[in-house]
């Protein structure tokens, strides 16, 4: 047990103005926060006047960001739709016009985004005003490309996957004028159904199918982008939404890299300075920070190690999911900037939501946990310090074939993320890998699938890689592949749930270290578990559902939307595991290979 880590003092901080008519500058304090960061002033938690039938909101327009670049980024597309629309943004939330909240941010607007505000602050108190009417006059909604398409029940599930990858692919087109859209130079592939743009970890795993599908010219053009969005914005974000610019997500960028390079279609020297430069938004504060506090995504423990979290720079709501968030942080108990930026460091991990990040359950079989207890920001996960392992490990091998004297600073911090994850984040009673929750100097007591991502970057020792077989084979092993955590919370990334990129990362890390029958047999449940779906219902989806049941397979539940047909790295991993096991028969169901 390590020592509870300290947290910072509270600092007296001035409020920015906010976009609408009437800001002024006032002092706020910031309340001392576990994490370590009261240096953001967050919402406050009175209601405010809401228009055009919406009900009082926790949040309002003078509680939404300041219009103003986040640090590091100098792009004209920085201005997110709560900042562009300040009240109008939180009227048409909380109006219930659109069923999903992610609709309106992804709106085009039909003019001038300063004179639509002006307009709608002339009219909203008129007789007669209808928000319905206003928002169908001044905005286009997105086109979200619909279920056309209509898929061959005769079509092995290979063939149905490259056929698919037209469809997800889209074209670097003219940029909609001032919407929330970032324009990317070349084509790419988007994971389907509500995901219409890029997305960050998703596309590591498209891409690891795609070679499947011997598709290295989409491979080559998405690593391409992926560079361009570090080269402009300084990170890669969650998505390529400007809403999405204060986050990033898992950073695969070196293995889309390694990836290139393993497939013979580019060096990964020529991609050294986006490395680089990647590394140092994640690094950001590393050196100022002292023991027993964090500053951003790093954490020094008391014992001077630095490992990392995940974070978001906005202490708001987010946009694409405003009310959900609202209600959360009105359950909560806390003071609501600190839920709100914990849901959004949960947004970065890409498991949102799971029991990872939550107070309870905090073992296998309890009851239906609540999100408003999430705690993100207090977790060092295991899965995201050993990815930045791997990438200053790759940052040391390039630096040293660029000449560069810099290779052996990385190395050295990489021997010391080592040491750390070695002694923070293995659990030798469990035999596993585990989040550490450093606010309580304590190991996370559910084991999860990010336990193989250590094997997978071949950071994990032969003993310890024999270990975590054994803890998978036991606990998270079920019928129709791999489960997501061992906890059953109601979210959707926990048991009963499965999903594709954490099939991917076990197969490939267990088969790393020698354990290939284990590779092989969730390679098996899961390859059927996707076919049985497709033979019924002629499609892949996002999650898959990997409890045994009786006839066929089903999509997953939980999560804040409804199941998403597509699926990007569902095709990617089935396609990726075909080409390594063999294509699944045409009639092979979850039936027939589950024991």
């Amino acid at each position: 047990m390590q020592p509870t880590a300290k947290s910072e003092p509270a600092a007296a901080i001035p409020l920015s103005p906010g976009p609408a008519a009437g800001g002024s500058m006032v002092p706020r304090t910031a309340p001392a926060t576990p994490d370590g960061a009261g240096a953001v002033p967050g919402p406050a938690a009175a209601p405010g006047k809401v228009h055009a039938a919406a009900r009082p909101a926790l949040v309002t327009h003078r509680d939404c960001p300041p219009p103003h670049a986040l640090p590091g980024c100098a792009c004209a597309d920085m201005l997110s739709p709560a900042a562009r629309y300040c009240e109008l943004f939180v009227d048409v939330q909380h109006s219930g016009l659109f069923a999903d909240s992610k609709t309106f941010p992804d709106c085009i607007p039909n003019c001038d985004p300063d004179l639509i505000v002006a307009r709608y602050r002339e009219s909203r108190d008129t007789p007669g005003f209808s928000l319905a009417d206003f928002v169908q006059a001044y905005f286009t909604r997105a086109t979200v490309p619909d279920s056309h398409y209509v898929s061959d029940p005769a079509s092995t599930l290979r063939e149905h996957i490259d056929s698919l990858w037209p469809v997800l692919t889209r074209e670097p087109v003219a940029h909609p004028p001032q919407s929330s859209l970032l324009p990317l130079p070349h084509r790419y592939v988007v994971p389907g159904g509500r995901f219409g743009e890029l997305y960050y970890w998703d596309s590591y795993f498209t891409m690891e199918g795609l070679a499947g599908s011997g598709r290295g010219d989409l491979i080559v053009e998405m690593a391409r982008n992926f560079a361009y969005l570090i080269d402009h914005y300084g990170l890669v974000p969650n998505g390529t939404r400007n809403y999405y610019l204060s986050r990033s997500q898992p950073p695969v960028f070196a293995l889309m890299v390694d990836l290139l390079e393993r497939e013979q279609l580019a060096s990964a020297i020529d991609f050294l300075p986006q490395l680089r430069r990647e590394y140092d938004f994640w690094m950001d504060g590393a050196d100022g920070v002292r023991p027993g506090h964090a500053h951003r995504r790093v954490v020094c423990l008391p014992d001077g190690a630095v490992l990392n979290r995940y974070w978001d720079d906005r202490p708001w709501p987010r946009e694409e999911a405003f009310l959900e968030d609202i209600e959360t942080a009105m359950r909560s108990g806390r003071p609501h900037h600190l839920v709100f930026r914990d849901l959004r460091a949960a947004a970065e991990s890409g498991w949102d939501f799971s029991s990872r990040w939550l107070d309870s359950p905090s073992t296998p079989g309890g009851q239906p946990a609540d999100l408003a207890t999430i705690r993100t920001t207090a977790m060092l996960p295991v899965d995201l310090n050993a990815l930045l392992w791997h990438l200053e490990m790759r940052l040391a091998t390039l630096c040293e074939q660029a000449g560069d004297a810099a290779a052996q600073a990385y190395r050295t911090a990489a021997q010391r993320r080592e040491a750390a994850i070695q002694q923070y984040m293995w659990d030798g009673s469990a035999g596993a890998f585990v989040d550490y929750d450093w606010c309580r100097g304590a190991p996370r007591p559910c084991l999860t699938a990010a336990t193989v991502m250590p094997l997978y970057l071949g950071l994990a020792q032969a003993p310890q890689a024999q270990a975590v077989a054994r803890a998978v084979t036991e606990r998270l092993l079920d019928a129709g592949g791999l489960a997501t955590t061992e906890c059953t919370s109601g979210q959707q990334w926990d048991h009963p749930n499965g999903w594709a990129p954490l099939q991917w990362l076990a197969v490939r890390g267990l088969a790393r270290y020698g354990h290939d029958d284990l590779a092989r047999e969730i390679a098996q449940r899961w390859l059927a578990t996707v076919a049985s779906l497709y033979m019924h219902e002629c499609k892949l989806v996002e999650k898959y559902r990997i409890r045994q049941s009786a006839g066929r397979a089903k999509g997953g539940g939980g999560g804040e939307y409804p199941l998403q047909d597509g699926f990007g790295w569902t095709n990617g991993i089935a396609s990726a595991l075909m080409a390594l096991y063999g294509d699944v028969p045409a009639t092979c169901g979850a039936d027939d290979m589950a024991p």
